[in-house]
């Protein structure tokens, strides 16, 4: 079987337009909070002024944008700085294809290696059984479901909190 090469970097402000392709896809939108129609001036203003904490990183395959990944921590919260949130959107036509591991390895590397963060957290809904599966494998666990948390396509859906702490 085939295994392309994925590359991962910190994403800059000429990213927007690629980011933008990352989230017009429906499965993207489906399993993350963002909404359909995303607009590229949004992506390039998130990307060049990113709050203080926030962590963008965008995966390619060649020159070709494939997914995304967002680490958020709490700088200015004392009692939260060993805490991040992750975030992350694989393009519908690159899902279960190594994308959403290489980029959450890297978000664990930078983590663990580079930031000393002991928690990381995520939420996920109940239904995304891919995402459950490989926030798991990299040492997830389901801490609790918050009902009703997002409405989505009509309908209130369910996340799961998920988080690892690092040993």
């Amino acid at each position: 079987m085939f295994k392309p090469e994925i590359k991962i970097r910190r994403a800059e402000p000429s990213d927007a337009e690629a980011m933008r392709k990352i989230f017009e896809s429906p499965k993207v939108i489906y399993g993350t909070l963002q909404l359909p129609f995303p607009s590229t001036e949004n992506w390039r203003k998130r990307l060049a002024e990113p709050t203080d904490g926030a962590f963008n990183l965008i995966a390619f395959v060649n020159d070709d944008a494939v997914g995304q990944s967002g680490l958020y921590t709490f700088p200015h919260t004392p009692r939260r700085r060993h805490v991040g949130q992750i975030g992350m959107g694989v393009r519908d036509d690159w899902q279960g294809k190594g994308v959403g591991s290489a980029l959450m390895q890297a978000m664990i590397d930078l983590a663990d290696k580079w930031l000393n963060l002991s928690r990381l957290e995520l939420e996920v809904y109940t239904d995304n059984e891919a995402a459950i599966h490989l926030y798991k494998k990299f040492g997830f666990v389901i801490e609790g479901t918050h009902y009703q948390f997002a409405y989505r396509d009509g309908h209130f859906i369910d996340v799961h909190a998920m988080a690892r702490l690092r040993k």
